[in-house]
């Protein structure tokens, strides 16, 4: 009697697929996150680093906090403004040719920056970085719904804007270097240094975009054909999923994606702009030390919201990850204001506050794009991102005002984490897609 077990002849098959797969989608993450990695780095090192240049500028320059804040949160109202019609620019002439101009206009502008001699041309030169860096973002987010579907798209997501972490893990220490380190030189500033060193590299990768990017499956000439009929079966199945799942109203999918969006962003870059000013309120003089703390939450957060995205993208359970960084965002940020007098617990609640951000922004994305596809995928994106980086105008001015009126950045910051805490209930509301939980 013969006892041998035969396994189904499909499941080698499957298991076979599933490993062919990986091994492409390894090889095109490969290929194109290094760069899109380094874009993104350059790219939120050019917006934010005006906090650290804040330090001296505003003291040279004769800022108060709520100028300081308006000209932080205008470089949005260029980027609101703008937004879509780059990002149909980039649809019309192709993802390689647009990032790269987009990546050179800022570099230039942002170098142009250590120009600026008041109120008035601090708020032109940030109203034009906005312009120039509009579209990068939702472009790159669109981009990569054209080479991973959601169930891959997540950790990708979350791996580009690593970058940001990345960006204020080494722009802190960086930019507080080149602040002291040059300081005075050729009878420029610190900070005119810091605008010229950091923008310059942004105009160079833009060549390097030029070069070496793709716009999509078709012309990726390192891909074999049987690669490229894997991805655009994997891309088919995806559609057709989300196409079962479309809600009757994009607007309202639009719409509360906007708000959830604006309010996790009003939190990042209530960070962003602001975490050097708390730092020193901690009794940290040195902006070569301001920098090298101010690096520290970035750090917590590379390396915990690409675990987050692990399990989120394994799960399909964005919205309830989403809603649980901003929920631990929202404690992190409040309990930072508690502790303000005492440097390491207020880094320490700053960092879970970076975390619970971090972890959450890159997952949102695949709640829209879930939801939206075609032409309604393509502006819905735009729209998100443009309405949701208004908080970067509105923000700032805000928490400038408050802090300008309390004597402290303990109020502003309070009222970023309401923000925070609003985003993650919002979030909850929005509608199940399917399979997320």
């Amino acid at each position: 009697m013969n006892n041998t077990i035969r396994v189904p002849s499909t499941i080698p098959t499957q298991i076979v697929d599933e490993t062919a797969q990986n091994t492409i989608y390894k090889k095109v993450a490969w290929r194109i996150m290094p760069l899109l990695l380094v874009c993104q780095l350059l790219a939120y090192l050019d917006r934010i680093n005006v906090g650290l240049a804040k330090l001296q500028m505003g003291q040279d320059l004769g800022f108060s906090e709520s100028a300081y804040g308006l000209g932080a949160g205008i470089f949005f109202l260029g980027y609101f403004l703008f937004e879509v019609p780059s990002n149909i620019m980039l649809h019309r002439i192709g993802a390689r040719r647009w990032i790269a101009r987009i990546m050179i206009s800022w570099g230039l502008v942002s170098a142009a920056t250590m120009l600026v001699t008041g109120t008035t041309s601090f708020y032109i030169m940030r109203f034009l970085l906005g312009v120039a860096e509009a579209g990068f973002f939702p472009g790159i987010i669109l981009y990569l719904t054209l080479w991973f579907p959601s169930a891959r798209r997540g950790r990708m997501t979350t791996l580009f804007m690593t970058a940001t972490a990345a960006s204020g893990v080494v722009g802190g220490p960086i930019s507080g270097w080149i602040m002291t380190a040059f300081g005075g030189s050729h009878g420029l500033a610190g900070w005119q240094w810091l605008f010229l060193l950091e923008g310059l590299p942004s105009a160079l990768m833009g060549l390097v975009v030029l070069r070496y990017l793709d716009d999509g499956i078709e012309s990726a000439q390192w891909l074999l054909a049987s690669e490229k009929k894997v991805l655009r079966e994997a891309l088919n199945r995806d559609e057709q999923a989300r196409a079962a799942v479309m809600p009757r109203s994009s607007v309202n999918v639009i719409v509360l994606s906007s708000l959830v969006y604006f309010l996790l962003l009003a939190g990042l870059y209530g960070i962003g702009f602001w975490l050097p000013t708390i730092i020193r309120e901690s009794g940290v003089s040195s902006a070569e030390e301001v920098g090298m703390l101010s690096a520290i939450p970035y750090i917590c957060a590379g390396v915990v919201m690409n675990f987050v995205a692990f399990s989120a993208d394994r799960k399909r359970a964005w919205k309830s990850h989403v809603a649980l960084g901003a929920f631990a965002a929202a404690a992190g940020l409040l309990a930072s204001t508690y502790w303000a007098g005492t440097l390491a617990l207020s880094l320490a609640a700053l960092s879970v506050a970076t975390v619970g951000i971090l972890s959450a922004l890159p997952l949102f994305w695949n709640l829209p794009t879930m939801m939206l596809r075609g032409v309604a995928a393509a502006s819905g994106i735009a729209v998100i991102n443009s309405m949701g980086n208004l908080s970067g105008f509105v923000s700032p001015l805000i928490v400038g005002w408050l802090t300008q009126r309390s004597h402290s950045a303990a109020d502003g910051v309070q009222f970023l984490a309401a923000c925070v805490l609003v985003s993650g209930l919002l979030t909850l509301l929005m509608r199940r897609c399917s399979a997320e939980n």
